[in-house]
């Protein structure tokens, strides 16, 4: 097809999303009962839109003029490929799966129709990224993203941590999306457009190490948005937000949304750019696996391995590889949605119909035991949770594979230092697969350890049928027909070419997941199993300051040195801004009462004395008219005299 035949889809992709957001927006609370089956169906709609115009193998662009300065024109182009193909597929049925699930998680909630409005908001944003030409219509969009988390996120408004963890979010993004505007603009300078084809015929024209900066600034919003180390404190506590959010957000949208950005700029990543952006992305897959084994939130640990897993696609992208990268978004956004909805199924079950004190629903230590009475909920969440460990014959060992094996390829070429990157990768593949087996045990194995007003039932209809879809998805046939070869039609279609692929990397990583599962294993059958009733005795006796660790030992790493700086500036506010201003405050006050001293002592003094020789004169003189003949002539007599003194005087 011509590109002029994609103006249609494009005009439907982006405006369903947005028609659909204003109709549940006007429509108030009159809508709620309809609210989130309009939304699927505008969302399903898109999606067949994005099925029947899906051309991978073709570029079709379509260009706005948007700005005339001068000789310049400012454009703003859209594109499909074979990226956007994929994106629109990927975001278009978990957000229709999102939905289904939402109208029986989130019926009883008042603010229903403002919930689902606000997803369409979302999505809407998120195609804008999807489809951008260009950085600055990509920026846009970005933008907008930010501005629909924050909403979806602090959705429960009334709540102090949503909100907090609403805002949280949005700040951390800004410091990301500063850099990434800063990268935009510097391309425009050197260039004078964003266009991602402008961009990859005229790069030559940078030197090489203003190309360097150029693409670090860009990260800077993937770190922001993929929450990368240091801004990926903002990812764990955005859980506070409806678990269907969590489910949206970070596993196939805004997360994905900074690995989409990185696939995209790939082309003007220098060799040192690469090797930066590859050291972020391990340091923040140790980060969110090793935290995912400390945390008791079902939903926390699930944010955590986000983080991790994110670290990973960021380490496949240094590693110059973001086809590999590409196709581990794709399955962990459906292995990590199935969790997500999994998880909300779980909480549904074991939330009571009153509030217990001192209870959470979300406390992995108040569970266990829950496979026989949550048997569906059980085999999803047990199967996703095998795809995220990288266990063979499951999508995500093959994404993993993949990726573990372009580390290893690139540490041949890159030499002995560069085999530090893949050994990680594995050592992070054996975390994850030990966290994920604590945690299946802790939720559905073991002795019942919530309370007996807590009476444990499968989720509706509704709620399971997108956790099976989900669970299917994450199975390996999907993506290759060989379970221990990565190199089926979805890397084929994104442009991985066979370029080498190492026979023993399958076994290695399954070697070190099943270990791992074995050492989990044998912390189960520990007298206090993971330390769970240690750590339940020590949450019921918390100080202050305990609580203060939980809060914000997340982003300890990016929290507690401005921490530290600012103890010694309140400090020196103390003991040198506040000392100054008491010393100017006491100064101005001594200095008062002296002004008013003199202003009494001779201000009042002076006026007062006037006042009192004006009224004894004119007492004096009164005293003169007596009314008395005798006394007037006495004074004129007087008078008389003095004037003879006066004159002879002169």
């Amino acid at each position: 097809m011509p590109d002029s035949a994609f103006h249609l889809p494009a005009y439907l992709l982006l405006g369903l999303p947005f028609s659909c957001f204003l109709l549940l927006w006007l429509g108030g609370k009159s809508l709620n009962k309809f609210a989130g089956w309009l939304g699927a169906i505008f969302t399903a709609v898109g999606l067949v839109v994005s099925l029947l115009y899906a051309e991978p193998d073709l570029l079709h662009t379509i260009r706005f003029t948007w700005l005339t300065i001068g000789e310049t024109q400012i454009e703003l182009s859209f594109r499909f490929d074979t990226l956007t193909c994929v994106m629109l597929a990927v975001v278009h049925f978990v957000a229709l799966l999102v939905q289904v699930y939402s109208t029986a998680y989130m019926h009883h909630d008042r603010g229903v129709g403002r919930y689902f409005a606000f997803i369409q908001l979302f999505l809407f944003s998120m195609i804008g990224i999807v489809l951008s030409g260009s950085l600055l219509v990509m920026y846009i969009f970005w933008e907008l993203v930010g501005l629909s988390s924050y909403l979806l996120i602090g959705f429960w408004y009334t709540k102090k941590r949503p909100v907090w963890a609403a805002q949280k979010a949005f700040v951390l993004n800004r410091i990301g999306d500063a850099a990434f505007l800063t990268g935009i603009l510097m391309l425009f300078y050197y260039i004078g457009s964003t266009d991602f084809e402008v961009l990859s015929l005229k790069l030559d024209t940078i030197s090489p190490g203003m190309l360097t900066v150029i693409g670090l600034c860009l990260f800077g919003g993937c770190v922001g948005k993929s929450a990368q180390f240091p801004l990926s404190g903002w990812l764990p506590d955005a859980m506070e937000g409806p678990t269907p959010v969590s489910a949206l957000i970070h596993a196939a949208t805004m997360v994905a949304a900074g690995i989409f950005l990185m696939a995209r700029i790939s082309f003007l990543l220098t060799i040192d750019a690469k090797l930066i952006v590859a050291v972020i992305g391990t340091i923040t897959m140790l980060i969110g696996a090793i935290k995912a084994m400390q945390v008791w939130d079902i939903k926390r640990v699930l944010a955590y391995s986000t983080m991790s897993q994110l670290g990973l696609m960021v380490v496949a992208i240094g590693l110059g590889s973001w086809q590999t990268a590409l196709f581990h978004l794709v399955t962990h956004a459906f292995f990590k949605a199935g969790l997500f909805l999994s998880a909300g199924s779980v909480i549904h079950a074991v939330t009571p119909g009153n509030e217990l004190h001192g209870y959470d629903p979300q406390d992995m230590r108040t569970m266990g035991g829950l496979r026989k009475a949550l048997p569906i909920t059980f085999i999803c969440f047990l199967v996703c949770a095998a795809a995220l460990a990288g266990l063979p014959f499951f999508s995500g060992f093959l994404s993993k594979d993949a990726i573990i094996t372009e580390g290893f390829l690139w540490a041949a070429s890159y030499g002995a230092i560069g085999y530090i990157f893949p050994a990680l990768i594995l050592f992070s593949a054996g975390l994850t697969a030990y966290y994920m087996t604590r945690q299946i045990w802790l939720v559905f194995f073991g002795e019942n350890r919530f309370p007996a007003a807590v009476h444990p039932h499968e989720s509706p209809v509704a709620m399971w049928l997108p956790m099976a879809l989900l669970a299917v998805l994450s199975l390996f046939f999907w993506f290759s027909w060989n379970p221990l070869n990565a190199m089926g039609w979805f890397l084929h279609l994104v442009g991985q070419g066979e370029h080498g692929h190492l026979g023993w990397v399958p076994f290695v990583a399954s070697a070190v997941t099943f270990v791992s599962i074995f050492l989990a294993y044998r912390q189960t059958q520990a007298a206090d199993p993971f330390g769970a009733n240690a750590a339940m005795a020590q949450s019921e006796s918390k100080t202050e300051r305990l609580i203060w660790l939980r809060d914000y030992s997340d982003e300890h790493y990016f929290i507690i040195p401005f921490a530290y700086i600012t103890r010694y500036l309140k400090l020196f506010e103390k003991h040198v801004v506040d000392a100054l201003v008491n010393a100017v405050a006491r100064g101005s006050l001594v200095f008062g009462h002296l002004i008013a001293w003199f202003d009494r002592m001779f201000v009042d003094g002076l006026v007062n004395l006037t006042v009192f020789s004006v009224r004894y004169a004119g007492q004096a003189a009164r005293g003169l008219q007596s009314g008395r003949i005798q006394s007037y002539y006495i004074v004129m007599a007087m008078g008389v005299f003095l004037l003879i003194l006066w004159l002879v005087a002169v």
